[in-house]
């Protein structure tokens, strides 16, 4: 879009992809190939907030690194608006923004300053420059704070800061690398109203995070990857309805035998069962009228019982469903987050 423009107005949901993914992958050589992103194909649709859910080195960091142009896939293909990303990488940069995982403000400018300046590398004339920017500290609450050094906001005023200031030319399409990491509860419920302002103003946001409930709050659809792989695609709640029907019971025990696992799975309301380390996973009608029968199953194997939780299922159940891993667990073998050579 032409720096100055008064940028895209506000457009309804649209089933039209605005970002084409097509078998991309990504490998960083070295003594140990390692593969970050293994044949992931998928499309992002026109106004949605699209999630990338997954623990650290699941892959996220480097497919949106392939998105915003910065490293080159290995194979496959990326379409961003109607642009290749390796073919066309400067169209692709003009109607994108994009907010990096790692805080880029200049502490010793102020708010304006900061967006100033970022709005003149961008090429916008300053007249829209002097008119967007007012707007934009508003958005965030920080118009009184505009000739503030940035060095003297909170964590949270910051993030906020950046994530307009990725979006100040009016980009198609912005890119939230992991956008609350790091910042207390309130200043995380912050940025997911800025989060859902944004697409009211028609904007396809792209949000990686490995926080379940911001994916939940946030996102139209969740892409789970684990080890560089695209796992399952859906809605939040499609994909808890994917789940086995019934209450999801954890109990921790010093060790987990198969003779446990069967003597639960016996049970008449237990639907399914899973067994990891010193974990039992169970799925269960009434799980609070079942669990005295499955604490004599355990007594009956002489299983002491640390810890037990009932819940309903979540995205994080989703993920140990379709992996048998938490999201809390770093995926083996993975490039670190934002590895790679440009």
């Amino acid at each position: 879009m032409p720096a100055g423009s008064s940028g895209p107005t506000s457009t309804p949901y649209s089933v039209d992809p605005i970002i084409r993914i097509q078998n991309l992958s990504k490998t960083f050589p070295g003594v140990k190939d390692v593969i970050a992103v293994q044949d992931v194909s998928a499309e992002v649709e026109k106004g949605e907030i699209f999630g990338l859910l997954g623990p650290n080195g699941a892959g996220k960091t480097t497919l949106i690194r392939i998105l915003t142009t910065l490293i080159r896939p290995t194979s496959g293909h990326a379409f961003v608006g109607s642009y290749e990303v390796t073919k066309e990488p400067e169209k692709v940069r003009s109607i994108i923004g994009v907010c990096p995982q790692t805080g880029t403000l200049d502490p010793e400018l102020t708010a304006w300053e900061n967006l100033d300046f970022y709005g003149k590398l961008l090429g916008m004339e300053d007249h829209y420059r002097r008119k967007r920017i007012p707007e934009l500290l508003a958005m965030i609450g920080l118009q009184n704070r505009a000739h503030f050094l940035v060095q003297t906001f909170s964590g949270g005023m910051k993030r906020k800061l950046e994530i307009v200031r990725a979006f100040i030319h009016r980009p198609l399409i912005l890119f939230l690398d992991e956008p609350t990491i790091g910042l207390d509860p309130e200043s995380r419920r912050e940025v997911w109203e800025q989060v859902r302002t944004l697409k009211g103003e028609g904007t396809t946001i792209i949000l990686t995070t490995h926080y379940m409930d911001e994916a939940e709050h946030l996102c139209d659809r969740v892409a789970l990857m684990d080890m560089g792989k695209l796992i399952v695609l859906d809605t939040p709640d499609n994909l808890k309805k994917a789940m086995p029907e019934g209450d999801l019971i954890e109990m921790r025990t010093e060790s987990v035998t198969e003779d446990l696992l069967t003597g639960v799975r016996s049970l008449s309301h237990v639907l399914n069962v899973q067994g990891s380390g010193n974990l039992v996973r169970i799925s269960a009608r009434d799980g609070s009228g079942t669990l005295p029968e499955i604490i004599s199953v355990f007594e009956k194997n002489k299983k002491r019982i640390a810890a037990i939780s009932i819940h309903s299922p979540s995205l994080e159940d989703v993920f140990i469903h379709f992996t048998g891993r938490r999201l809390s667990e770093s995926s083996e073998g993975a490039v670190p987050q934002g590895g790679g050579q440009p």
